[in-house]
């Protein structure tokens, strides 16, 4: 199994790109002198995996990162020396070995937070829970194993339970979404909330990963 960490993406560091955080993560193991486990070949590179890529923009408090580390560095040692050696807005909390497989991981808890400048209409929450608690919501998604570029996708099945919270501003969605095979990104709800009702498109949404769950609705580590 491989050893894992728990980190937080916020600020600035929402707007890293995956496959930038990445190798943000394997400099930041080479600059904290924390020696892991590097692929094999020509060009060896320190072997680091994040469990869910986050979309850019979006805030995570429970992101889960995968290597190996080598003798004679301790987990307890690692979060410390591996935040100081990170940019702005990423802060690694935990150190532990896994000994869960991912495929365990099958649910995210999300924020999604719409923002009315001028203040919230009031049909806004009764607008969204229609829609939510439809039998079926089909929208067209982009992909690139289709022939047309796109393909259509049900994002009721994927959707566990939600719930909302007001204020007079915004709108809070706490929603638990299936995390993989197949996933949902809730911004694919935003799009087809602002679609089905375009009256109540709000002037910012926001998205939190707030936690990761295992099949019974429990944090994932």
């Amino acid at each position: 199994m491989a050893d894992r960490l728990l980190f937080t993406k916020t600020g600035r560091a929402r707007y890293i790109s995956h496959l930038d955080l990445m190798r943000t993560f394997q400099r930041a193991f080479s600059r904290a002198k924390i020696p892991i486990k590097h692929t094999e070949g020509f060009n060896p590179h320190p072997f680091v995996s994040i469990a869910l890529p986050l979309s850019v923009g979006f805030s995570s408090q429970c992101e889960i990162l995968e290597f190996h580390l080598l003798e004679g560095t301790s987990y307890e040692e690692v979060p410390g020396r591996l935040t100081a050696a990170m940019p702005e807005g990423i802060v690694v909390h935990q150190c532990y070995p896994g000994s869960r497989k991912l495929k365990e991981l099958c649910y995210v808890n999300y924020i999604m937070a719409f923002d009315y400048h001028e203040g919230r209409p009031q049909e806004a929450e009764p607008a969204m829970s229609e829609l939510l608690s439809r039998e079926s919501l089909v929208v067209r998604k982009k992909s690139n194993k289709a022939k047309a570029g796109s393909t259509e996708v049900d994002l009721i099945p994927r959707i566990r339970k939600w719930h909302m919270e007001c204020q007079s501003d915004a709108m809070m969605v706490d929603l638990v979404v299936s995390a993989q095979n197949p996933g949902l990104n809730p911004e694919l709800i935003r799009s087809a909330f602002c679609a089905e009702y375009p009256e109540y498109t709000p002037d910012f949404v926001s998205f939190h990963r707030r936690e990761v769950l295992d099949g019974e609705g429990k944090p994932f580590r």
